[in-house]
């Protein structure tokens, strides 16, 4: 999308003369405005607004300009904007967005907050928050703490099951518009600050996937994965309130950004958090937001949506490269662009899939080895983790933190688990992404039956059973605290006594540090892929 901007609209007094929005800004900047006879009035100026901070609101005022994707040229127009705007945000920050206020004009000529005569300008009132409070600095920081990614990757899966369905944008038109747009910023923007033939390149294969996934965009449409999203979703536009991330600065001024595949919505969130070298935080969000909506099948195009989201960062940055005034500003630019052309076209041409089993006996640290080498393993951002003791529960329909009874754990129950996770292996392995099996593997019929689902799906298989002493499993079942788990020592005793049969997986030694069990099942399978 080109970034042509036309300024337009400037309101009349009703004596006739022009009321100018620099009039306006002038005003909202003075005390006066806000029925105070002193303080301060602090003002933050992007491409788009203007916001004024007073006290504990912030006042946006949208620019009167135009640009190819934007309109706010005329009043009426800013006003829908601004009446969306509140919305549309009060799904995910309902005690952010407060109202929309007018600017008024009265016979005299004299300005006011939703005073006597016409409204000349209208804007969205706001609650203010710490800057030091937005995700995208605590991340610059390094204070972004990984706990916090299962909360936020919930978060947005509540916009998305709220979200308006849209059979209207998306698809594979939709898709093809924002590889095209990219294609046309990087050929007019793209010289001396990108290479023309990796954006070629980038351009070919963003297409290429485009059709070999037109089908599966376009049936997704139809089940309704097409909603009216966030459609900006980044670290800059989520904070935290009350310790919740929350979702804040949606899209409200195009209809062909916003009404997008949750799944797209999402990837620009995972994308962020892999270019910040934050791969874990992305595995956990990316994990934890399949867990709580269960799209496997969304799995098969992120590949294609976090390659276009970088692609969009690239063309952006390279535009603005063109236009800084600076050298050292240019510089910046110019690499930033480089950084996400290379991200770009290393997320379309993922990792194939693979299929890894850990099992091991209850406290033989199955959960923990199984997130940290995620990550690491197939397509951006890493394997879908499976865990038995979340499926369980999801099975029975109750949360992760309530304990079940002994009827929770009955034969019959526990079959539907391993039934259950040998099938969401085999979608998401047939869309193409790795997938990590977290569950005990104690009945030897359960572990013929994984090992059966790569076989059909025609994919790499690894079984790995974690070793630990009875007294280290005992003492770590003993500390879990707020663990879906709900073993016991009286559990891992029964266990013990039934035994496992025969076993054909690798044996790894899990009495140690966690990080070194984890290296050593990483270690592992490095050699049986080389071996295979």
């Amino acid at each position: 999308m080109r970034s042509t901007t036309t300024m337009v609209n400037r309101p009349r007094r009703r004596t006739g003369t022009p009321v100018d929005q620099r009039d306006v800004v002038a005003f909202l900047a003075s005390p006066v405005a806000y029925g105070q006879t002193g303080g301060t009035v602090d003002r933050i100026d992007t491409h788009c607004s203007v916001v004024f901070l007073v006290d504990e609101r912030a006042f946006k005022l949208k620019r009167a300009l135009r640009y190819d994707y934007l309109d706010y040229s005329t009043v009426e127009r800013r006003r829908e904007c601004c009446e969306a705007e509140v919305r549309l945000n009060r799904r995910t920050a309902p005690s952010v967005y407060h109202q929309v206020r007018a600017v008024t004009c009265d016979e005299n000529g004299s300005l006011a907050l939703d005073g006597h005569g016409p409204a000349v300008e209208w804007l969205v009132e706001m609650s203010r928050f710490s800057e030091s409070d937005v995700l995208d600095g605590m991340a610059e920081r390094g204070t972004l703490h990984l706990t916090l990614m299962p909360e936020l990757a919930r978060a947005v899966a509540r916009l998305h099951a709220v979200a308006e369905w849209r059979f209207d944008h998306g698809g594979r038109r939709g898709m093809a518009w924002v590889i095209d747009g990219n294609a046309d910023g990087f050929h007019e923007y793209g010289p001396g600050v990108l290479d023309p033939t990796a954006c070629r390149r980038l351009t070919t294969q963003a297409h290429d996937t485009l059709e070999r996934q037109a089908d599966r965009l376009m049936s997704r449409r139809a089940q309704g994965f097409v909603r009216r999203c966030h459609g900006d979703l980044h670290l800059r536009n989520v904070c935290l309130l009350d310790g919740r991330p929350t979702l804040f600065d949606c899209i409200e001024f195009s209809d062909q950004i916003a009404c997008i595949d949750v799944m797209y919505d999402l990837a620009f969130l995972v994308m962020d958090l892999l270019h910040r070298g934050l791969g874990h935080h992305a595995h956990e969000v990316c994990n934890e937001y399949v867990t709580a909506t269960a799209d496997l099948d969304g799995l098969a195009l992120m590949p294609l949506f976090l390659s276009v989201r970088a692609a969009v960062r690239a063309k952006t940055s390279a535009t603005a490269a063109r236009l800084q005034s600076t050298p050292a500003a240019q510089e910046m630019q110019r690499q930033a662009a480089q950084e996400y052309l290379d991200l770009a076209l290393s997320l379309i041409s993922p990792a194939p899939a693979r299929l890894v089993a850990i099992g091991g006996l209850s406290g033989a640290g199955k959960s923990v080895v199984a997130r940290q080498i995620a990550p690491t393993l197939g397509a951006a951002p890493g394997a879908l983790v499976l865990r038995s003791d979340l499926v369980r529960k999801s099975l029975l329909g109750v949360r992760p933190a309530d304990r079940l009874g002994s009827e929770g754990y009955a034969e019959g129950v526990t079959r539907s688990v391993y039934r259950e996770l040998a099938v969401r292996a085999a979608t998401a392995t047939r869309a193409g992404h790795s997938v990590i099996v977290d569950a005990v593997f104690a009945d030897p019929r359960d572990r013929v039956v994984i090992a059966d689902v790569a076989r059909t799906a025609g994919v790499p298989f690894t079984g790995v059973w974690l070793d630990a002493p009875v007294d280290t499993r005992t003492d770590r079942v003993t500390r879990r605290s707020g663990d879906p788990s709900d073993a016991t020592p009286a559990v891992l005793l029964e266990q013990l006594a039934r035994g496992i049969g025969d076993l054909d997986w690798a044996r790894v030694d899990a009495g140690g540090e966690r990080e070194a069990t984890a290296q050593a099942v990483e270690a592992w399978m490095e050699r049986t892929a080389a071996a295979g």
